[in-house]
């Protein structure tokens, strides 16, 4: 089995969450901000945090995807999480991300995704990477658009969640088309 990468930045750790960073996990997932645009509801108990944890363990172990917990380096705290889910056949993957919002607008999602786009182009081979944003999240296609992903089109009812359908615009970064990784 392969070890999980462990990422650095600038500001930034990008490791493997466990179950010592669950109060962390749960800070992040129980503002109603965070999870807005999010396929999770606002959690409410510790034990929603340390599933997650779970699952997102068993998701690597499978190979079905990874998600690095983002870590300031001063601290090792948790203050988000970004990743992929993998097309294996296609190489190809979807990219989601979170953080807690006292972090928002300082760069440091546009870090952590810098760094693991380059990951999965350079290290997994990746061809190409996908995500897909509800349309009121303006931020989040902002995000992108500044990291080079070219806007693809609106999935009609694509996402279900919350008790409804979901809207989502589809954004694609390709390997060739990602020069502003590198900036």
């Amino acid at each position: 089995m392969l070890s999980f990468p462990h990422l650095t930045t600038k500001r930034l750790l990008l490791r493997q969450a466990t179950q010592e960073d669950a109060k962390a996990i749960f800070a992040i997932f129980s503002d109603s901000k965070v999870t807005q645009f999010h396929d999770l509801d606002t959690f409410t108990h510790l034990d929603e945090a340390i599933e997650v944890i779970e699952r997102r363990s068993k998701g690597f172990e499978s190979g079905r995807g990874i998600r690095w917990g983002i870590a300031c380096q001063q601290d090792n705290c948790l203050i988000g999480s970004c990743g992929f889910t993998w097309d294996r056949e296609a190489n190809a993957a979807e990219v989601g991300y979170e953080l807690a919002s006292q972090f928002w607008q300082q760069g440091i999602m546009s870090e952590a995704l810098r760094a693991i786009l380059q990951y999965g182009f350079e290290t997994t081979g990746l061809q190409y990477v996908i995500a897909e944003v509800m349309l009121e999240n303006v931020a989040s296609k902002k995000l992108l658009q500044k990291l080079g992903f070219q806007r693809h089109g609106i999935l009609k009812q694509h996402g279900f969640w919350k008790g409804q359908y979901h809207d989502l615009e589809q954004f694609i970064l390709t390997k060739d088309n990602r020069v502003r990784l590198l900036s």
